[in-house]
């Protein structure tokens, strides 16, 4: 070989090296857990603990997504003004309204258009693994250890969270909203309720079997129990059909995880993952829901309702059973008992409608965009621990809230009974923001004042418990091969049972063709849907 291509082949040989460094440094940064290095971000302007969080102010733009009825300058909220003053660090609220949230995100992820945080975002977990692969979200193993005190010590107490945060590909890319599994009133979210004064009117007790129940609910239909001699009460109504089978199934042993997965569970008699949809107990369930419509015991609005209508029939007094939050709160309605466990046909009696603990795991998002990753992540894990958390739900002790005798937390009564007559959430909007949910933060019953903390919510939490899931699952998380077939084949799978059970509830459809369809959904590639289902409970449990 001659000089001159000897000299070029040298040449050629150290730029593939240095790119194949590059490359490896590239990947690195996406997918080592352990990857953020302090040297590559300025701490010197960081206070390690303690308030100030910055020795000089900083300023953050947070993409956040709004309950339509809070105010639309989160920085001018009592909780946030002063947070700002307390920490140095200035932070401008993009608010993006919920319902234009999914698009608007989307868009601002695929342009490259986005900030430095997404704040209250409901980022979906498999958009948190996909733009976390391509460096767009950080890696946030390293800065909770070294960084959020609170939020490490929540995980070492609740080993669930960093199981349902933890991606295939080992990183953390989010922070929660997280509800305490001690908090079961806020789990179940919305119980059945019933009418308590048309119960003693009957002369009857509280429903404690399915049969009863249906009992319970035909005397309403055949009785004129707010005595206006007219036909108008409605047994049992809720906002969707999703919600009562949610809670009916639990009667036949099924939903044994809670809602986060609601196509699978475990066999209890295997304690083998089972894809629960096209078991022959549920064919059961669906033909008991389907007496319910067809006899006219369930609301024939169910399918065509909405939030507005379902409250305002609520608000007349006229539902017998009903799924809501609350109706005191809801409904302006405090004649409502929470309902227990119902015991079905077989003797299964399981409460399923209990919600996973980790109700959004996209809350808080930091982005490559971010200049103070670390200063990021101090800002956000204060409203993990008791005081930042007592903060963040309740405001400042003597202006919104006092401590009665028994050191329990009570909004003042100008939030709780407002002389200028606003309703609660709007009577607290100039001071916090987590009405409408989807905040990152710890839940726990001490400081959070909602609907799920009235006494007639934490009685139901209570009468139930014996009877809820012994273990609540957080939704699995998938590989990127993985999601491409959830998203297409499972999704196709998710679709046709969502539409043919509503087929066999209404009657469009007769149950003697159960069988088909349970051969339909086998034939849909159920078997590979259970292999990568199994994956990702596997990698979940080993998280």
């Amino acid at each position: 070989m001659n000089r001159k291509k000897w000299f070029g082949f040298i040449v050629w040989a150290v730029v593939m090296v240095v790119l194949v460094a590059c490359n490896d440094s590239k990947t690195s940064s996406s997918k080592d857990p352990k990857n953020t290095d302090d040297s590559t971000s300025n701490t010197d302007n960081l206070n390690k603990e303690g308030f100030p969080i910055v020795k000089e102010p900083i300023d953050l733009t947070f993409f956040t997504g709004r309950y339509e009825q809070n105010l639309d300058q989160y920085e001018e909220t009592l909780v946030f003004k002063t947070y700002a003053e307390k920490t140095g660090v200035n932070v401008n609220f993009e608010e993006v309204a919920f319902g234009t949230l999914t698009e608007k995100r989307n868009l601002a992820l695929t342009s490259q258009d986005y900030p430095d945080v997404f704040y209250s975002s409901r980022i979906p977990a498999a958009d948190l693994f996909k733009y976390g692969q391509q460096g767009i979200f950080m890696p946030l193993n390293d800065l909770i250890d070294k960084y959020a005190p609170n939020i490490k010590a929540a995980m070492e107490k609740h080993p669930d969270i960093k199981k349902g945060l933890t991606m295939p590909d080992g990183n953390i890319y989010s922070i929660p909203s997280y509800y305490s599994p001690d908090f079961l009133s806020m789990l179940i979210g919305k119980p059945i309720w019933i009418k308590k004064p048309w119960l003693e009117k009957l002369g009857i007790e509280e429903p404690k079997t399915t049969d009863e129940f249906y009992e319970f609910l035909k005397e309403i239909k055949e009785t004129d129990l707010n005595e206006n001699g007219e036909n108008d009460e409605i047994p049992f109504s809720s906002q969707s059909m999703n919600e009562i089978v949610d809670h009916i199934k639990g009667a036949w042993g099924l939903g044994s995880r809670g809602l986060a997965n609601k196509y699978v569970d475990v066999d209890p008699a295997t304690g083998d993952l089972r894809f629960f949809r096209i078991d022959p107990k549920y064919k059961e369930m669906l033909q008991y829901v389907n007496k319910l419509y067809s006899e006219g015991l369930i609301d024939q609005d169910i399918y065509t309702t909405d939030p507005a209508n379902f409250n305002a029939k609520g608000a007349e007094g006229i539902y017998g059973a009903t799924i809501a939050p609350n109706p005191e709160t809801v409904m302006n309605q405090s004649d409502y008992i929470g309902m227990g466990a119902l015991k079905g046909p077989h003797g299964d009696q399981l409460y399923s409608h209990v919600k996973a603990p980790l109700v959004h795991v996209g809350a808080f998002a930091i982005t490559n965009k971010n200049q103070h990753p670390e200063a990021t992540i101090r800002w956000i894990d204060y409203f993990f621990g008791e005081e930042g958390a007592t903060f963040q739900f309740m405001g400042i002790e003597g202006e919104t809230y006092t401590v009665n005798g028994k050191g329990e937390y009570e909004f003042v009564e100008e939030i709780t009974n407002n002389p200028d007559g606003l309703t609660f959430d709007q009577a607290l909007t100039p001071y916090v923001t987590w009405m409408g949910g989807s905040y990152p933060g710890y839940v726990q019953y001490k400081y959070f004042k909602g609907s799920e903390s009235l006494p007639s919510a934490v009685a139901v939490g209570e009468k139930v418990k014996g009877n809820a899931p012994e273990e609540i699952w957080n939704a699995f998380n998938y590989t990127e091969d993985e999601i491409n077939f959830m998203q297409s084949i499972g999704s196709d799978i998710h679709t046709y049972l969502d539409e043919m059970e509503a087929k066999f509830i209404t009657g469009e459809i007769s149950f003697d063709e159960w069988d088909k369809h349970v051969k339909q959904v086998e034939n849909m590639d159920i078997e590979r849907y259970l292999e990568i289902t199994n994956a990702a409970y596997e990698r979940y449990e080993n998280s």
